[in-house]
């Protein structure tokens, strides 16, 4: 989904890659298509994948607070727990796992709870689960045809229903505020991403609205939110917004852009009033022709919907990918500091608290790390950082 397509997200989506399913300890070696196709999270170890560079480029300043009150959600032995939905009540998180096979299925737990239902048993990947906005269903993509597409089934488990079945790969699904379509990313054969409209029903109507990546719908009701990048056939991507009026998509606009990392996975909060996102950048000093985490890291940044006030929530020596809120407004995302993927959540602090100038690599004039994440048994410790996602 973060190398979300899970990357969340997810990871992520952003590379075009595929290889088979593997445990989340091996890494397999990437081998590149003639036909771009996506790289979910449930095709490897969900590593950040971003190709290119703009070398000699200075430090864009931002600014970068710390979060609070860090908590685990998930807490699987072995395998990975991405791609995170939270439901509308905010009672009840859905998420993507390997925990018990090597395509991922999808599981349900209470956010403040420790059991875990399993939703989907196929031994097709499933991955990117969509609450919809009445909690009775879920939208993920799967591949469980021959290609991803868009499914939706109920929380009973049963008679999941395929949304779209054309030749490209459909996935990443996001419900409308009043449940009545999902937007989605699919990639047909020219190789370049769209954003599409589908009605909720086998063979209903679909249409398509503009080019980009990982849609989310606005609780506002009629704005899009997705990745785009800034050129065709990059993967510097940065954040974009879209309006739909009467059903038709005005000019996009880009709310979110940096000169040093790629800006993936957007997500709204549950106002409509900011945005959270993922940000990539290759570790300075080493190949980003590379493979996985030793190239790349990632943090989750937010940023109001507007463009403005953009701050770090996370700073660490982990990957930190795939955001999405709640309804309290914690921010969920997947993090490897626990030593393996996991669902974690964190509170943004105000805005006046411990604000600090921060480059989007990562780098910080004066502090090495203001992150004080939990550790396993509840406490908090100083952490540091390097530089991340796309």
């Amino acid at each position: 989904m973060i190398t979300s397509l899970g990357l969340a997200g997810a990871l992520v989506g952003c590379a075009l890659y595929v290889t088979e399913p593997v445990q989340s300890t091996q890494v397999p070696e990437m081998q590149p298509l003639v036909e771009p196709r996506p790289q979910l999270a449930a095709a490897r170890d969900r590593q950040i994948n971003l190709f290119g560079e703009l070398p000699g480029r200075p430090d864009v300043p931002y600014f970068s607070r710390t979060g609070s009150a860090l908590l685990q959600h998930t807490y699987a032995e072995e395998g990975a727990d991405f791609d995170p939905h939270i439901s509308a009540d905010g009672r009840s998180l859905i998420f993507a796992s390997t925990r018990h096979n090597e395509a991922p299925d999808l599981y349900y737990k209470a956010a403040s709870g420790v059991a875990v239902t399993q939703l989907t048993s196929d031994p097709a990947a499933d991955v990117q689960p969509a609450y919809s906005p009445d909690g009775t269903k879920v939208a993920f993509a799967s591949n469980r045809a021959g290609n991803w597409d868009i499914w939706i089934v109920g929380l009973d488990g049963q008679k999941p229903v395929q949304i779209t079945s054309s030749a490209a790969d459909e996935i990443h699904p996001s419900w409308s505020l009043d449940g009545r379509q999902i937007v989605y990313s699919s990639l047909p054969a020219r190789g370049q991403w769209e954003l599409w409209l589908a009605d909720p029903v086998a063979d209903g109507t679909k249409r398509f609205i503009g080019y980009g990546l990982f849609p989310e719908w606005s609780p506002a009701g009629r704005t899009i939110v997705y990745q785009r990048a800034r050129e065709r056939g990059s993967r510097w991507f940065s954040v974009w917004t879209i309006q739909l009026v009467d059903g038709e998509p005005l000019y996009p606009t880009e709310v979110a852009a940096s000169a040093d990392a790629a800006l993936i996975t957007p997500t709204w909060s549950r106002d409509g009033t900011q945005l959270a996102y993922t940000a990539v950048v290759p570790v300075s000093g080493v190949d980003p022709s590379l493979q996985g985490n030793a190239t790349e890291s990632a943090d989750i940044w937010i940023v109001d919907a507007d463009g403005n006030s953009r701050v770090r929530l996370t700073d660490g020596h982990t990957s930190n990918f795939g955001p999405v809120w709640s309804p309290e407004g914690r921010v969920f995302f997947t993090s490897s500091r626990a030593g393996h993927e996991a669902i974690w959540s964190l509170v943004p602090v105000g805005p006046d608290d411990n604000v600090v100038p921060r480059t989007a690599s990562g780098k910080s004039p004066s502090l090495e790390s203001t992150e004080t994440p939990a550790d396993d048994s509840g406490g908090a410790k100083t952490a540091s950082y390097r530089p991340g996602n796309s």
